[in-house]
């Protein structure tokens, strides 16, 4: 998990996943150089993976004050419970529904959470962290945040986008794939991660980006995608637009014995 900064306040814990026919899928966490420092989402679950490792590029583990849980799937909850335990201080930011999703598996104590719901705030020290739900999701405690110090909005899932290769997926900008190439990428990650769409008034679902064109940040910080500064605009005229989009559709079962009888070994003479 490389580490680089996007912001002299914000830096990027990058990582990816290869899904074939779709490509490389971003996998971010971020460490927020507040005053308490915030660390968002905790990278992957898998165990080739040490995220505490990765965090100690940026801080000294010990030193996080919140972990916000932006919601519960395993891609964002990998090391939190390490974390949780090398930082003694630390309280973890989320939902009521995310806390519960979370207890299915490993139960988050009691008194190390903070829950927090859309429209609330968090006071971090030097700066004010207010909590929004962004339009596309897919996990119903997905809550992201608006950072009033650096203007940037950390959007958990929403403007997500695969990217052709692991040096994009896993590097410092999101412009370094080209403007076609990324308005393609997001919409299908739309169509992948937020299938409720097909059926999403499109009148409604264009007024949900309402909020997001109001604070207008200037740098989006979303798990997968990298870094997106400067590029809010046409981001939100690409995804505001995919209501009635259809799903994506993966291979059923014929197509996945073609892929795996492309890899079984020659036959000996």
């Amino acid at each position: 998990m490389p580490a680089h900064r996007v912001h002299p306040d914000v830096g990027v814990l990058s990582d990816c996943l290869e899904v074939p026919g779709i490509g490389y899928i971003p996998v971010n966490a971020f460490v927020l150089h507040a005053a308490q420092p915030v660390v968002v989402d905790t990278g992957l679950g898998l165990p080739d993976r040490d995220f505490l490792t990765a965090l100690s590029a940026e801080l000294d583990p010990a030193d996080v004050r919140w972990i916000w849980l932006t919601h519960p799937d395993r891609d964002h909850t990998g090391g939190i419970f390490a974390l949780l335990e090398a930082a003694p201080r630390a309280r973890v930011v989320t939902t009521f529904i995310g806390a519960g999703i979370m207890s299915s598996e490993r139960p988050l104590p009691m008194e190390r959470l903070y829950l927090l719901n859309p429209g609330q705030s968090l006071d971090v020290g030097d700066r004010t962290l207010t909590a929004f739900r962004p339009p596309l999701f897919d996990n119903p405690a997905t809550v992201g945040f608006f950072d009033d110090r650096t203007g940037a909005c950390f959007s958990s899932d929403c403007f997500g986008g695969p990217m052709p290769s692991a040096e994009l997926a896993q590097g410092p900008d999101a412009r370094h794939l080209a403007a076609d190439g990324l308005r393609e990428a997001q919409v299908l990650w739309a169509s992948v991660d937020s299938p409720w769409v097909e059926t999403a008034d499109p009148n409604k679902f264009r007024h949900s980006w309402q909020l997001l064109r109001e604070r207008a940040p200037e740098l989006v910080l979303s798990t997968h995608l990298p870094a997106a500064p400067g590029i809010t605009g046409p981001m939100i005229d690409t995804l505001s637009a995919v209501a009635g989009l259809a799903p994506f559709v993966g291979p059923d079962q014929a197509a996945l014995e073609q892929m795996l009888a492309r890899f079984e070994p020659s036959s000996l003479p």
